[in-house]
């Protein structure tokens, strides 16, 4: 202090107080009820596996009590690590004993010795009102389709909603009258790396020789035809355009007349409407809110809609024709998809 105005003005000019700023000073947070996700490190991969990818895979029931065991059958079968899945059932409006078969078989699966348990099972019960029958004649029948079609789609809205977790890749929808898959289905479908993917799905029907017709089963999954165009364009928008009905046709392409099980299980076509007896989904399509309209998206509701509106998102839908998955024959008319 006893310098002169010279000798300081020499002094700092080389010895200045130094200053030390920390710009990256963590920020604790000790609050039990604050939680965390990093949504950027969930990952839709081919290297799932390895990545420990998460797959959900969902199944919505109604009076599905004939179904469910050989469904978890076919379930524990899959070759996918069953500690990266976590299982999601919706039961509703149902008048048999799903519910109770469904718990039953969820115990007997989980249990299972020499077998690691899937990660979690969530079973969601929840009513839509729908008075709709299981036989064919309901739940086929024209004056139905609209109606059910929209039911299916709140139905799979909700069992979503309620199940899906921030920790989840991948999205399988898997019905519960499936009757005969391939063990690696998983695998195979992650592999391709689509945003969505179905396979065709047929039927084994045997004739008075025992000879296997190899019935086709899903005429929701086509691709579009300037026909329907023109159709749907005349159409109130509220009317949900069903398939296989003389009262509208569209002259769509079929997947399910399409396919050769001996040829290549991989050639992949576009799609324009999917069914949804067997959908592999990454879970970002649904994170960014394309789900299964419960109305009518452009004159289609549940999967075809859900089609619909992927592809305005800005995603791809893929078919297998040639890669089958054998569904329960419905035994139903001739014509009558």
């Amino acid at each position: 202090m006893e310098m002169t105005l010279n000798e300081q003005q020499a002094w700092n000019a080389h010895l200045n107080t130094p200053v030390i700023f920390n710009h990256h000073t963590p920020v604790t947070i000790n609050d039990k009820t604050i939680e965390h996700v990093d949504l950027n490190t969930i990952r839709s991969t081919r290297q799932a596996i390895e990545n420990e990818e998460r797959v959900l895979i969902l199944t919505p029931l109604k009076d599905a009590s004939p179904y469910l065991s050989k469904y978890f059958d076919l379930l524990v079968e899959l070759t996918y690590p069953h500690h990266l899945i976590d299982l999601g059932f919706l039961v509703g409006d149902s008048t048999d004993d799903t519910l109770a078969v469904l718990g039953t078989e969820l115990e007997r699966i989980q249990k299972q010795k020499g077998r690691i348990p899937f990660n979690s099972a969530t079973i969601i019960e929840k009513d839509f009102g729908s008075v709709t029958g299981q036989n064919v004649e309901d739940r086929h029948g024209f004056a139905a389709q609209g109606p059910r079609r929209k039911a299916m789609g709140r139905a799979r809205n909700y069992l979503l909603a309620s199940t899906l977790k921030p920790d989840h890749s991948w999205i399988y929808w898997r019905d519960v009258d499936i009757v005969e898959s391939p063990e690696k289905i998983l695998e195979d479908f992650i592999s391709l790396d689509r945003d969505i993917l179905v396979p065709n799905i047929w039927f084994h029907r045997y004739d008075d020789q025992n000879r296997d017709i190899e019935g086709r089963f899903d005429y929701n999954s086509w691709i579009e035809s300037p026909k329907a165009l023109k159709l749907a364009s005349k159409l109130d928008k509220d009317v949900v355009l069903a398939e296989g009905y003389k009262q509208y046709d569209t002259g769509r392409t079929y997947m399910a007349k399409m396919g050769d099980r001996h040829a290549n299980p991989f050639e992949e076509i576009e799609l324009d409407g999917i069914g949804g007896v067997n959908i592999l989904v990454k879970a970002d399509v649904h994170r960014s809110g394309v789900n299964f309209p419960c109305y009518a998206f452009e004159n289609q509701a549940e999967t075809e809609g859900f089609a619909k509106m992927a592809k305005r998102a800005g995603y791809e839908v893929i078919g297998l024709p040639n890669y089958i998955v054998w569904h329960i024959d419905t035994e139903e008319k001739p014509g009558n998809a």
